[in-house]
């Protein structure tokens, strides 16, 4: 079998996994998820983004995929690890203590799986559903599966809109203790409908790449960076495939901008569109910045990792 395991990280079926925790002040639960990430030495944790004001951090998982003879997805050794991590997060981290300035409805918050290299979308989408059948059975919490994990496609903004994600709920900018009533209206995907006030919600998408990109706009006020940020996103009449949200961060704001299509509409696109709007509000704004690798260069990573282990 290991030969076979070789064979299949040669060819590149890779699949990454971007982990979303609503915690990155608790330096203690952190260490525990890492830890329970590393006792699967086949999933590489390739970069970690943490945000202190948001209260939130994202790691970056890839590992392979084993396929059948005739080419279907059967096993992947990111199943387990981001089973191992999210068990990690429940067990040290309760919603009803979290305070941040980055809207969340979980413990584990978001998991999104995307194809690299030669994996496909459907593959994709196979670990997301086997993921969250199995979250919502180990840990009792409600799942709701978005893109392409989703039947019909249904986009993650769309259900976070039905779910209350974007209404602040604490002192006009920050989301404080759970957000949701005890039972859903809204009948998950897997799970009860019941919500556990320590662990929330969790999403679980799967889709092509998607860039993260944020501006900071050099202004406390967060009405002047809502503004923009509407102004920019695709829903508010700005640029196709962009999603944006304006954000408090510390001292100042920070325009947090999802790229669907960044091959299309990259990030040099909207630093322009967020300078000339901030230049009509009378605002300075920073250079943006990636909170994650390129494809490409997650790809070397993992590589570069594995095979040090390897050796």
């Amino acid at each position: 079998l290991q030969k076979d395991k070789k064979k299949t990280i040669d060819q590149s079926v890779l699949l990454c996994c971007k982990l979303f925790i609503s915690e990155s002040r608790n330096r203690a639960a952190l260490d525990a998820i890492e830890q329970a990430a590393r006792l699967n030495p086949e999933t590489v944790i390739v970069n970690k983004f943490e945000d202190r004001a948001y209260n939130r951090t994202r790691y970056t998982l890839v590992s392979y995929v084993v396929q059948d003879i005739k080419g279907r997805a059967i096993y992947s050794p990111l199943q387990k690890a981001v089973l191992a991590m999210v068990e990690a997060a429940f067990g040290a981290i309760n919603l009803e203590l979290h305070s941040g300035t980055f809207p969340r409805l979980g413990v584990v918050d978001e998991i999104l799986f995307h194809p690299l290299a030669r994996a496909s979308l459907d593959e994709a989408a196979w670990l997301a559903k086997a993921v969250a059948t199995d979250i919502a059975n180990q840990f009792q919490v409600p799942v709701f599966l978005y893109a392409a994990a989703h039947p019909t496609g249904k986009a993650l903004d769309t259900i976070r809109r039905e779910l209350g994600y974007y209404r602040p709920n604490s002192m006009g900018n920050q989301w404080a203790g759970r957000t949701l009533p005890d039972m859903l209206l809204e009948k998950p995907d897997e799970g009860p409908s019941e919500v556990s006030g320590a662990r929330g919600i969790t999403m679980i998408g799967a889709r092509p790449w998607v860039a993260f990109y944020n501006i900071p706009i050099l202004s406390p006020d967060l009405s002047v960076a809502r503004r923009i940020a509407r102004k920019v996103s695709a829903r508010g009449g700005g640029l196709p495939t962009v999603q944006t949200l304006g954000l408090d961060h510390g001292d100042s704001t920070e325009i947090d901008c999802m790229l669907l299509e960044p091959n299309q509409i990259g990030a040099d696109r909207v630093q322009n569109q967020v300078e000339m709007l901030a230049a009509e509000e009378g605002v300075e704004v920073e250079k943006g910045y990636f909170t994650d690798f390129s494809q490409e260069m997650i790809i070397e990573k993992y590589m570069n990792l594995t095979s040090a282990q390897r050796d």
